[in-house]
C-alpha cells in the first residue's frame, strides 16, 4: 500500500469525495488559522481536495496557491475555487521562505511516517520566518490501509515525539475535534497549529 494507491482512490472517487466535503462547515478551524495571518498573506493549500478551503481563504482576502496529487480533484477544485490548481505530490514541494501559511487539512496523513518527516521539513523550508502550518490527523495510533487509502494516525504525544527532531517548527496549539461530516462525528481528529521558529 502506498501513495499511488491512495491517489487512485481519489481519482476514482473524486466526485463523491468532493460532494462529501465541499459543503461541510469548517469555519471554526479555518478562522483559527486565518486569525494568525494578515490579510493578503500567501497561503499554500497543501492537498486541497474539493477546493473548499481555498475558496474560503480567497473570500477572506488571502492569496492562495493550491495543489493536490489527484488530477481529478485538481480539476474539481479549480472549477470550484476559481483559480488554477497545480497537480503535484507533497514530496515535490521545493519552495524556500515563500508562504506565510500552509494549510494541510487531512492531507499529509496519507504519507508513510518516513515520507511525512521529509515533507514536514520541506513545509518548514517553504514557510517564511514565523510562518504558520495547520494540519490534522485521525486521532489514534493506527498506521496502514483503511478503506482503500493509507493513513498515519497520531495522538498529541506521538506527534510531539515524531517532530521532536524537526527543530525548525514548534507546536503552538493542539485540539481534538469530532468529524464534521454527516454521520461521522464519532471519529476523532487531532488538529495542530505549528509555527516556524
Amino acid at each position: 500500500m502506498n501513495s499511488s494507491t491512495t491517489l487512485d482512490y481519489y481519482n476514482q472517487n473524486a466526485q463523491s469525495f468532493a460532494l462529501g466535503t465541499v459543503s461541510v462547515d469548517f469555519h471554526e478551524t479555518q478562522d483559527r488559522f486565518l486569525k494568525l495571518l494578515d490579510k493578503g498573506s500567501l497561503v499554500l493549500d497543501f492537498g486541497c481536495g474539493s477546493g473548499r478551503d481555498t475558496k474560503y481563504f480567497l473570500e477572506h482576502g488571502m492569496h492562495v496557491e493550491a495543489i493536490d496529487g489527484s488530477e481529478e480533484l485538481c480539476r474539481i477544485a479549480s472549477d470550484y475555487a476559481g483559480i488554477p490548481v497545480k497537480q503535484m505530490l507533497f514530496q515535490e514541494l521545493k519552495e524556500t521562505e515563500k508562504y506565510d501559511g500552509i494549510w494541510a487539512c487531512s492531507s499529509i496523513l496519507h504519507l508513510l511516517k518516513q515520507e511525512l518527516k521529509v515533507v514536514l521539513m520541506k513545509m518548514a523550508d517553504a514557510l517564511k520566518e514565523q510562518g504558520i502550518i495547520y494540519t490534522s490527523f485521525k486521532y489514534g495510533n493506527f498506521e496502514g490501509e483503511r478503506n482503500g487509502r493509507y493513513f498515519t494516525d497520531f495522538t498529541e504525544d506521538t506527534f510531539r515525539d515524531f517532530i521532536a527532531d524537526i527543530t525548525e517548527i514548534r507546536i503552538e496549539e493542539v485540539w481534538i475535534t469530532g468529524d464534521v461530516r454527516q454521520g461521522r462525528n464519532e471519529e476523532k481528529w487531532l488538529n495542530l497549529i505549528m509555527r516556524k521558529n
